[in-house]
């Protein structure tokens, strides 16, 4: 099984992760395994998601003009 070795970990993070890692009756170790997971399937499925609902928008009338362009979003945002 692969290792991975965190540099820089800022002090909350490891004491939040310490204490999550108590509470669940978990080692840190497989606590930073469960959280990563988490984590990944999350940020995962909401890409799945957004795919997903792109693909289904001319169906439910939606065509491409009526999504803003996220560099003029960003150029907007930035300007303010």
């Amino acid at each position: 099984m692969p290792t991975l070795q965190v540099r820089e970990l800022p002090e909350d993070v490891y004491n939040q992760l310490s204490y999550l890692a108590e509470k669940e009756h978990r080692s840190l170790a497989q606590q930073t395994v469960v959280l990563l997971k988490e984590g990944i399937r999350s940020r995962l499925k909401a890409k799945e998601r957004r795919r997903l609902l792109l693909a289904r928008a001319p169906e439910i009338g939606l065509s491409s003009v009526d999504f803003p362009d996220p560099v003029t979003l960003v150029r907007e945002d930035r300007e303010r």
